[in-house]
């Protein structure tokens, strides 16, 4: 690790190494943690998992040929479809996929800590059943 770096700051996008999962889910819940409390507080049952790429399965299902070509997934149903009889039913999970996140960074040049808090953004809009406007809208009011 370079001289003055930080892997554990969310801040510094300079990295001498790749950064592992911890450090993409500290990101990740440091952005849940910046959400207005109206958003917060609906996502407390919502699991978080970063693995390294989406499996087979869920590439199949979407069609995609490419696991760097899925950054983030949501897995359940949005709050306006679920019902309060429900029950039994898997918690909603959001994925974030560190290998295709990373892909994305080197390609983009964008800081990596605001690349993993749209992605996080993006996938909780999904839980909420959001339009892309309003995805964008809730990216801007997390950010620093």
């Amino acid at each position: 690790m370079a001289v003055g770096m930080d892997r554990q700051d969310p801040a510094r996008p300079d990295f001498a190494e790749a950064p592992d999962a911890a450090w993409i889910e500290s990101v990740a819940r440091a952005t849940i943690e910046r959400l207005p409390p109206a958003f917060a507080a609906h996502l407390g049952d919502v699991v978080l998992l970063v693995e390294e790429f989406a499996d087979d399965e869920v590439l199949a299902a979407l069609g995609l040929d490419d696991p760097f070509e899925l950054t983030g997934l949501y897995d359940g149903r949005p709050i306006g479809e679920k019902s309060a009889m429900e029950s039994g039913a898997m918690p909603d999970r959001i994925h974030l996929y560190r290998r295709a996140i990373l892909e994305e960074w080197i390609e983009t040049g964008v800081r990596l800590d605001d690349l993993v808090a749209h992605v996080t953004v993006h996938e909780i809009g999904h839980h909420f059943g959001l339009s892309d406007d309003d995805m964008h809208a809730l990216e801007d009011s997390v950010e620093d």
